[in-house]
């Protein structure tokens, strides 16, 4: 099932997705409760409610405004880094990995965050402001949604605690990320994580084989599939959670394939004017443009 967050006439409401008729149905939620996207769906169906609330008429999707699932995440989104093993290779040979000492695949998995101001929604602008950074970067990533929460979580439960997924874009800022060796200010830049366009439920994908593309101004830079992760979603699940309670609505990022402009010689960074189109399979396509603030 594909649940969408989105504007109609100036409010925000969340409904299901159609695609075949192109459409998506209003939930019946309080207004109070749409502010918080899905995150109001995800918390009823926690709490034991079989069905969704009744949907109301069907609206065209060409009449709406697609935005976050999640517009304002409860707190910072996790990100896993260096989790392909061709991107592993290609960022560490980039001279902006802070972990390449210990080789350039990872023997853990490597956690960090995005503040929740960062979230953008599909179709929006992705800011910069070329005296902060000249070096933004994309990233294609499938992003797990945390239902049940918990501590402690085996890897063998873990699924359990997962409601669904949505795509999210990491940008990057890469000399922000090089001259602070560590990622949180290159990455929590205003609208660097842009987020949609619609949430899937867990039984929609098949992460052992769902394809994950990024397109450049209709270059296809990145091409791979959910099946070469280094770390599995289990695994991911059950690192954070020794000793950090993932809560309803918790955000993953589960890391980004090869292709990322860092990983071209010269780098191919994106520059004003240009769209960025990241597609996973079963859930849709993100797109934005890269917009100079200044």
């Amino acid at each position: 099932m594909k649940i969408a967050t989105f504007k109609f006439n100036n409010e925000r409401r969340v409904g299901v997705v159609d695609d075949e008729a192109a459409t998506v149905s209003p939930l019946d939620l309080a207004v109070d409760r749409t502010q918080q996207g899905i995150q109001a769906i995800i918390e009823l169906q926690v709490a034991g409610s079989a069905l969704l609330p009744a949907t109301s008429t069907p609206i065209p999707l060409d009449s709406v405004v697609l935005e976050a699932p999640l517009p304002h995440p409860r707190r910072n989104v996790f990100c896993v880094g260096k989790n392909y093993y061709d991107h592993a290779h290609e960022f560490s040979n980039s001279g902006f990995d802070s972990s390449a000492a210990q080789g350039a695949v990872p023997q853990h998995p490597i956690v960090f965050s995005k503040v929740p101001e960062s979230v953008t929604g599909p179709d929006t602008l992705i800011e910069y402001d070329p005296a902060i950074s000249s070096a933004i970067d994309y990233e294609v990533e499938l992003a797990v949604i945390i239902g049940k929460p918990g501590r402690g979580i085996s890897r063998e439960n873990a699924m359990d605690h997962v409601w669904g997924y949505t795509i999210i874009n990491d940008v990057t800022a890469r000399d922000l990320q090089g001259r602070y060796s560590q990622w949180l200010v290159g990455k929590s830049q205003d609208t660097f994580c842009p987020m949609g366009p619609v949430a899937v439920t867990r039984d929609d994908l098949d992460l052992a084989d769902t394809a994950v593309r990024t397109w450049v101004n209709d270059e296809l830079r990145q091409d791979s599939n959910t099946g070469l992760l280094i770390f599995d979603v289990p695994t991911i699940i059950q690192t954070i959670s020794e000793g950090v309670t993932l809560l309803t609505g918790d955000i993953i990022a589960t890391g980004t394939p090869a292709g990322v402009g860092i990983g071209f010689k010269p780098p191919k960074y994106m520059v004003d004017g240009d769209v960025v189109r990241c597609e996973i399979e079963g859930i849709g396509q993100l797109e934005n443009r890269l917009k100079n603030r200044a």
